[in-house]
C-alpha cells in the first residue's frame, strides 16, 4: 500500500466514511448470524480490513465478514461451544478464523488460486440462495420477538408457525417499518447509508418511546484485546475451516473482480489468498471472526470514489471511533433493528431469476443449483459446502463424461464445417464418407461414451470412409487412443476405413507414438478436414483406382 496523496487522499477519506456507514452496522448484525456479541464484528471490520489493505492487490475491496460466512461460522461455533458464554464464544470465533487463515495461507503457498473459479456459477446460485433462506428464517424470530429451539429448517420454520400467536407487536411494527424504510432507501436513494439511518432510527425509537422491545444490552467498548486461539479446538473445527476458507475466497476474489477499473492493476489470485488469509490469522488473534471480502460494501466503496486501499484505513478507523464512542448508544439498539438490516440484505442472496435464467439455458445446471440449493436448506450450512463441490465436481464429470459427438456437412458460401441439421438442407455431404466431430479431452472416462454416440451415425449412413475431424480435441489420453484402435479395427473388419484430421501438434505425436499411428500410416492422416475431403472427392471420381 503507497501512501496517499493530495490526489487520492480526499475521494479515500470520503469514501471510506461512506462504506463505514454500512460495513459497520453490518458487522455487527453479521455477528449476531453467527451468535457472537457485537464487538466482534467490529473487531472484523477492523484488523482483516487493515490487513488486507496493507497486502492484498485490489484497490477497492472491503474485507470484513458477509452473511455466507456468519452464517457457516454460526453453525461451527454453536456445535463447538454450545450455549457458551461471550468468553467461549469469542475464543471459538478466534480459533474458526485463525484457522481459516492458516489454510488460505497453505493455499497460497501452494499456488491454489485457480480454486476461486472450483464451484460453478449454477451451484454457487443454489447454495447462496439456501444460505439466504437460511438466514432469513433464523432472523424471523427477532423480528416477531418470539424464541423458539434451532432443531434445522424445517423443525425450526414450524416452530416458528407455532409461535405465532406470542408475537410481539411492538418488535414486530417496527421491524416491518426499518425493512420497509431499508428496501425503500436502498430503491429510491441508493447512495444513502440505508443500514445506519434504520438502526438510528430504531434506537432513537427505543429510547425516546419507550418501546417494549428487546435490545442487544452491554457492548463492551475500548480495543480489541490479545485473544488465544484453543488449540484443543483444531483437530475439529478443521474442516470447517477448510469449507469457510474457500467461500471466503471465492467471494473475495468475485468481488475484487467485479468491481476492478481497468487501468488498475491486475488482481494476483495467489497474492489475494496470502492477504486474506494474513487478514483472517491476526483477526483471529484480536478475536475477530472469519472474514473475506463483500459485495455490497465494495460496490459502496467504489461508488463513493474510491482511489486506494486507504479508503479500507477509514472505514477501519471508523469502527475503532464505534468501539471507543459509540458502545454505550449501540447497547440500546433494538434486536429487531439488526434482525432487520440481516434479512434485508441476506434477500440479495435468493435469486429466483438466476433459476430461471439457467434453466433457460441448460436444464443440467438447473439440476445442480436446486441440488446445492437443497443441501443446504435440508442438510445444514456446512454440509452444504460439501454438496456445493460434489456437485460442481459431478457437473464438470458430467460433461467430460458425455461430449458432444456429431455429423458434419459442407456450408457451400462461405466454406464452412458445421454440424447437420434440418434447418441447413443444403449443406453439401458425400456418398459413403461420414464426418465425423468430437470436442473436449479424450479420456478413460468418456471413451467408450463417444464410441456409443459415434456408432448410430455410421450404421445410418454406412460409409466407406470416416473421418474424424479432431480440431476441437485438445488432448488424448491411452484409454483413448486404445479404443480407436479397437474402433479402427472393427471398421476394417466391416469394410470401413477410418481416417483423422485436423489433429493438433500435441494429439499428432501421441497418435504417432501409438498403434493407432501404426494402423493408420502417413496416409491416413490429414492436416485439415478440407485436405480430406478433397482425398476421398478424388478418389472418388471415375477412372481413379
Amino acid at each position: 500500500m503507497r501512501l496517499p496523496d493530495s490526489g487520492t487522499l480526499l475521494p479515500d477519506v470520503v469514501a471510506g466514511l461512506t462504506a463505514a456507514a454500512v460495513v459497520v452496522p453490518k458487522a455487527m448484525a453479521y455477528a449476531t448470524i453467527a451468535g457472537l456479541p457485537l464487538q466482534v464484528g467490529l473487531y472484523t471490520a477492523i484488523v482483516p480490513m487493515v490487513v488486507y489493505a496493507l497486502l492484498g492487490t485490489s484497490r477497492v475491496l472491503s474485507v470484513s465478514t458477509t452473511t455466507t460466512i456468519a452464517i457457516l461460522s454460526a453453525a461451527e461455533i454453536a456445535r463447538v461451544a454450545p450455549g457458551g458464554d461471550s468468553g467461549a464464544l469469542i475464543a471459538a470465533s478466534a480459533t474458526l478464523a485463525a484457522l481459516t487463515g492458516a489454510v488460505l495461507l497453505i493455499a497460497s503457498a501452494l499456488r491454489l488460486g485457480f480454486v476461486a473459479n472450483f464451484i460453478s456459477e449454477p451451484v454457487l446460485t443454489g447454495f447462496k440462495s439456501g444460505i439466504g433462506l437460511v438466514i432469513v428464517l433464523d432472523q424471523v424470530p427477532k423480528l416477531l420477538g418470539i424464541h423458539i429451539e434451532k432443531a434445522g429448517f424445517v423443525r425450526d420454520a414450524m416452530s416458528i408457525v407455532h409461535a405465532l400467536p406470542h408475537t410481539s407487536l411492538a418488535t414486530f411494527a417496527l421491524a416491518a417499518f426499518l425493512l420497509v424504510l431499508i428496501f425503500g432507501l436502498e430503491r429510491f436513494v441508493p447512495r444513502s447509508p440505508a443500514p445506519l439511518i434504520a438502526i438510528a432510527i430504531a434506537i432513537l425509537a427505543s429510547t425516546l418511546l419507550g418501546l417494549d422491545v428487546k435490545t442487544v444490552g452491554n457492548v463492551p467498548g475500548g480495543l480489541p484485546t490479545l485473544v488465544w486461539p484453543r488449540v484443543d479446538l483444531v483437530e475439529s473445527m478443521w474442516p470447517a475451516a477448510v469449507g469457510i476458507a474457500l467461500m471466503s475466497f471465492t467471494e473475495t476474489i468475485a468481488a475484487a473482480r467485479a468491481f476492478a477499473a481497468p487501468h488498475e492493476p491486475r488482481l494476483q489470485p495467489n497474492r489475494e489468498l496470502f492477504a486474506v488469509g494474513m487478514g483472517n490469522v491476526a483477526g483471529g488473534f484480536f478475536g475477530s471472526m472469519p472474514a473475506g471480502g463483500g459485495t455490497s460494501q465494495t460496490a459502496v466503496n467504489r461508488k463513493a470514489g474510491a482511489r486506494t486501499q486507504w479508503a479500507e484505513v477509514v472505514t477501519a478507523a471508523m469502527a475503532v471511533a464505534s468501539l471507543l464512542v459509540l458502545a454505550p448508544l449501540i447497547a440500546s439498539m433494538p434486536q429487531a433493528a439488526l434482525a432487520a438490516v440481516v434479512v434485508a440484505y441476506s434477500f440479495d442472496l435468493i435469486k429466483p431469476a438466476e433459476f430461471v435464467a439457467i434453466g433457460r439455458v441448460r436444464r443440467t445446471e438447473f439440476t445442480w443449483a436446486l441440488i446445492a440449493f437443497a443441501g443446504v436448506v435440508l442438510l445444514g450450512t456446512l454440509q452444504g459446502i460439501l454438496v456445493a463441490v460434489v456437485a460442481s465436481l459431478l457437473s464438470l464429470a458430467q460433461q467430460a463424461y458425455d461430449p458432444p459427438v456429431y455429423a458434419l456437412g459442407r456450408r457451400r458460401n462461405p466454406r464452412a464445417y458445421r454440424p447437420l441439421s434440418n434447418e441447413n438442407p443444403d449443406d453439401e455431404t458425400w456418398p459413403k464418407l461420414l464426418l465425423l466431430r468430437t470436442e473436449g479431452r479424450l479420456f478413460f472416462a468418456n471413451a467408450q461414451r463417444i464410441a456409443e454416440k459415434m456408432r448410430p451415425l455410421i450404421d445410418e449412413a454406412r460409409p466407406s470412409v470416416v473421418v474424424l475431424d479432431c480440431s476441437a480435441v485438445i488432448d488424448i489420453e491411452y484409454t483413448a487412443v486404445k479404443m480407436l484402435v479397437e474402433a479402427e479395427a472393427k471398421l476394417r473388419s466391416e469394410g470401413i476405413t477410418l481416417w483423422l484430421a485436423a489433429l493438433n501438434p500435441e494429439v499428432l505425436e501421441v497418435v504417432r507414438r501409438s498403434r493407432l499411428g501404426e494402423a493408420l500410416g502417413r496416409e491416413r492422416m490429414f492436416h485439415s478436414l478440407d485436405a480430406a475431403v478433397e482425398r476421398f472427392a478424388s478418389e472418388s471420381r471415375p477412372g481413379v483406382p
